[in-house]
C-alpha cells in the first residue's frame, strides 16, 4: 500500500503548483526538496527589509488571465514595470531596443529615420544566409546595435565567440519603433510582496514537504512511497547519464551591501561590453518601491559560468546535439509507467514563470 498518491520532486513553481492543484483535489502529496528552502530558482529571502532574489532577478509577467489570477489568489502582487538599462563604455542605453535606444545610438528622432539607419547598416553587411549568431544579428540589426548591445554580452553569456555560436540562438531581435522602455509586451506585470518564496510557501500549506532531501540518493525507497512520481529535476541525472550528459550554462553571484542610498539608476543594469566580466548588476531594493531606505543597498554581480556537478543549471544549450539527447531521455521517461516529467530541468527548456504555471495547469488536468 502506497502512502501517497503523488510524490513531487522539486518545489519550484512547477512542483509547488502541481502539489497545490493535486492537494486541492484531495490527493495525498509529498514534496521532496533538495535545498534547504522551497522555491527553486525563484526563492527569495528578506534581509534588513530588502527582498533578495537569491538566484537572479525575477519579474512575473504574462498575458494569460488564469496565470495572473492564480498568482494574485495566493499572494499580494504590486505593479512593477521592468525597465532595465544597458551600460557600454561609460554610457547608459535603454532596453529593449526602442526609439530611446535608437536616439541614443544614432541621434534619430522618428521611426522612419531609425528604420532607414538600421536598414542601411543591414544592407552594408550584405549577409543573406547567416551561418552563425554574429552573422544572424548583423543581418537583423546592423553593426552599431550589435557591437554596442549584443556582441560582448552574448560572448560572456555563452562563454564562446559569437561567430562560433549557432544562428538559431537569435531567431529574431525585437525592435520597437516607439518611445517605450517597458521590457515586456505582456498585459500583466508585477512583483510579489514579501518575495516569491511567500507565493511558494502559500501554495504548499497543508502539504508535507521534506527539505534537504535528495530523491536520487534513495530513489527506490522514495518510489515505494507513492503511486506516481512527478519529477522536476535534471532528466539526464535521473537516469544516471546513461545516454550522456546534457549541456547547461550556469551563473555565479557575488553580493554585498553598499553604504549608499542607491547604487544604480534601475534595479537591473546589463553590462554589454566584454569587460567587466559580469553581465549584469541587480540592486534588489529597487524592485520594491515601499522598501525603507536605511542608507544602504544590497547589490548582486552576476557572472556567466560553465556548468559542472555541484553548480546550479540555469540555461539549456539548445543545439541539435543536446535537443536530440534530451528527447532520448524524455522518451525513456515515458516508458517508465508511473513517472511524469515536468518543468524546465526535466524537459530541457527555458520557461518563464507564467509558462511554468500554465504547463502545470495543463498537466494537472491530465492526472487522475
Amino acid at each position: 500500500m502506497k502512502t501517497f498518491d503523488y510524490l513531487i520532486v522539486g518545489s519550484g513553481i512547477t512542483g509547488a503548483t502541481l502539489a497545490y492543484l493535486l492537494h486541492q483535489r484531495g490527493k495525498k502529496v509529498l514534496v521532496l526538496e533538495k535545498r534547504g528552502a522551497v522555491g527553486g530558482n525563484v526563492a527569495t529571502r528578506v534581509e534588513d527589509d530588502v527582498i533578495i532574489h537569491e538566484y537572479g532577478p525575477h519579474i512575473f509577467h504574462t498575458s494569460d488571465e488564469r496565470a495572473w489570477a492564480f498568482l494574485n489568489a495566493h499572494c499580494e502582487v504590486y505593479p512593477y514595470i521592468n525597465t532595465p538599462l544597458a551600460f557600454y563604455k561609460g554610457k547608459y542605453y535603454n532596453m529593449p531596443f526602442n526609439m530611446n535606444t535608437f536616439h541614443q545610438l544614432f541621434g534619430v528622432n522618428t521611426p522612419e529615420e531609425a528604420k532607414a539607419r538600421i536598414a542601411e547598416e543591414v544592407a552594408r553587411e550584405g549577409i543573406t544566409d547567416p551561418k552563425n549568431l554574429e552573422e544572424q544579428a548583423l543581418s537583423l540589426v546592423g553593426r552599431t546595435i550589435y557591437e554596442t548591445l549584443i556582441h560582448g554580452y552574448t560572448e560572456k553569456q555563452w562563454g564562446r565567440k559569437a561567430s562560433e555560436l549557432p544562428a538559431s540562438i537569435i531567431k529574431r531581435l525585437p525592435l520597437r519603433f516607439e518611445y517605450n522602455n517597458n521590457y515586456f509586451n505582456d498585459v500583466y506585470q508585477g512583483q510579489v510582496k514579501g518575495g516569491y518564496s511567500v507565493f511558494i510557501e502559500n501554495l504548499l500549506q497543508g502539504i508535507e514537504v521534506r527539505r534537504n532531501t535528495d530523491f536520487l540518493a534513495d530513489r527506490e525507497g522514495y518510489l515505494d512511497l507513492a503511486d506516481k512520481v512527478i519529477y522536476t529535476g535534471r532528466v539526464d541525472e535521473l537516469f544516471g547519464f546513461c545516454y550522456g550528459r546534457l549541456e547547461w550554462r550556469s551563473l555565479r553571484f557575488e553580493s554585498e551591501w553598499k553604504r549608499v542610498d542607491e547604487f544604480q539608476p534601475m534595479a537591473v543594469v546589463n553590462y554589454t561590453d566584454k569587460e567587466p566580466a559580469y553581465t549584469r548588476i541587480t540592486e534588489h531594493k529597487k524592485f520594491d518601491p515601499s522598501c525603507p531606505n536605511h542608507h544602504s543597498t544590497y547589490v548582486t554581480y552576476e557572472y556567466p559560468d560553465s556548468f559542472a556537478e555541484g553548480k546550479i543549471p540555469y540555461y539549456t544549450v539548445n543545439d541539435e546535439k543536446n535537443m536530440a539527447l534530451a528527447n532520448r531521455y524524455i522518451e525513456l521517461a515515458k516508458r517508465q509507467g508511473n513517472l511524469i516529467l515536468a518543468g524546465r530541468l526535466a524537459t530541457y527548456r527555458y520557461l518563464d514563470m507564467d509558462d511554468a504555471l500554465m504547463e502545470a495547469f495543463a498537466l494537472a488536468e491530465t492526472l487522475e
